[in-house]
């Protein structure tokens, strides 16, 4: 099998790779408009990115490809509607970097309460202001509202409580009872929590769902002077109204993430948020830790292997959820050559669609049972047809429930 590695990743995870018989290219230095064309002259059969974008052209260019692993949790860079329209796998390393997220947005809360970046500059140009930088509320006793309630959204509550603040938490799947038995406190809406919390951390996917969810009516339901910290994506922020709430509510922000950030391999970068006083950024390197690179590094190389020793890709994001399906047809058959080629045959003979499919064999691998999923029901001449082949034992038809 041959792999792609398009973006920095562990060398233990490359030897691995090849300790598995993999042939590696790693050029981590691609960019975004470069891939295309390695694509196409390398034709890999995997792709495995971190900070990378993959567009359309990128998996069209490559006949091969057949499975992209994203590096980390989110896989918004990754164009996953090409890839499922060219049957290509999608996967991702989930919860791998939640300790070292956690670690980035507690350094960008302590940087907004304290000022830490602002102090560190006006040393390097000679200025003392003891008196100026006193001025900081602490953080022991006050509020941490916590958006995402999953892997990430929990080690940074758990890190709020060693700082002996109150945890809130909201996420749309949250359920009081779901926050009580994760210790936190629930919160019924993002501007109730928004209400309630001296400082802020979001962590939650980019999607449709999230996009703009930090708007101008939470950042208008925000405390004066609170802290806002994102360290997901920057899109579930609308920068328009946070940088509102920066001016006139006096919030300080900490943010790991912006919208339109440079490729991997770009080297200049601008956005007016930045230049706001009270805002504090680091360069998207919340996963950025030897400890979360090697975990993610493990991660992928289990992705793989499970797919080429199985065929099952673990982690998989592109898998629908339910198919056109109305029928089912199982059939009992020996196990013998020709059989399901019969059957499948026939169908398609039907101008019948199959959308799933399962052959389970039996103890002894002397029968099995295909059950096979169709978008519409088998006419009774055709079921005669299938009956006709002398390894087949049984069919059955039936309309799937809904």
């Amino acid at each position: 099998m041959k792999i792609l590695i398009a973006d920095k990743f562990a060398q233990s995870g490359i030897d691995e790779f090849q300790q598995l018989g993999c042939e590696v290219a790693f050029e981590p230095d691609t960019t975004a408009d470069q891939l295309a064309a390695r694509m196409a002259e390398l034709s890999p059969n995997v792709l495995i990115v971190r900070s990378t974008k993959v567009s359309p052209e990128s998996i069209q260019s490559a006949a091969n490809l057949s499975l992209i692993v994203r590096a980390g949790a989110g896989y918004d860079t990754i164009d996953v509607a090409e890839a499922s329209r060219r049957g290509v796998f999608v996967a991702n390393c989930p919860g791998k970097n939640s300790v070292a997220v956690a670690e980035v947005a507690w350094g960008l809360i302590l940087a907004c309460d304290r000022r830490i970046p602002d102090q560190t500059a006006d040393l390097r140009a000679g200025k003392w202001d003891k008196k100026g930088y006193s001025k900081a509320k602490g953080l022991k006793g006050r509020t941490l509202g916590v958006i995402g309630t999953g892997k990430i959204g929990m080690e940074i509550a758990k890190r709020g409580k060693a700082f002996d603040m109150n945890v809130v938490a909201w996420s749309r799947s949250l359920t009081p009872e779901k926050a009580e038995a994760l210790g936190v406190g629930y919160c019924e809406s993002l501007t109730d929590l928004a209400a309630q919390s001296d400082a802020v951390s979001v962590s939650v996917s980019a999607n449709a769902q999230t996009k703009e969810m930090i708007n101008a009516e939470f950042v208008s339901a925000m405390k004066e002077n609170a802290i806002f910290v994102n360290t997901s994506r920057g899109s579930v922020v609308d920068h328009d109204a946070l940088a509102n709430g920066i001016r006139d509510k006096n919030i300080r922000a900490g943010l790991d993430v912006f919208n339109d950030e440079p490729g991997s391999s770009d080297k200049e970068f601008s956005n007016p948020i930045i230049e706001l006083p009270g805002v504090f950024g680091t360069h998207h390197v919340g996963a950025s830790t030897d400890q979360a690179q090697s975990a993610i590094g493990d991660e992928a190389v289990r992705v793989v292997r499970a797919y080429m020793e199985s065929g099952q890709v673990p982690n998989c994001v592109n898998l629908a959820s339910g198919t056109p399906a109305t029928f089912l047809l199982t059939v009992r058959h020996l196990n013998q050559p020709g059989v399901l080629s019969h059957v499948f045959e026939v169908i398609g003979g039907a101008k019948i669609n199959v959308e799933e499919m399962e052959n389970i064999i039996y103890d002894g691998a002397e029968a099995a049972c295909a059950k096979i999923q169709l978008d519409d029901n088998l006419a009774p001449d055709h079921l005669e047809k299938i009956k006709q082949n002398s390894n087949v034992l049984s069919i059955e038809q039936a309309q799937i429930q809904s």
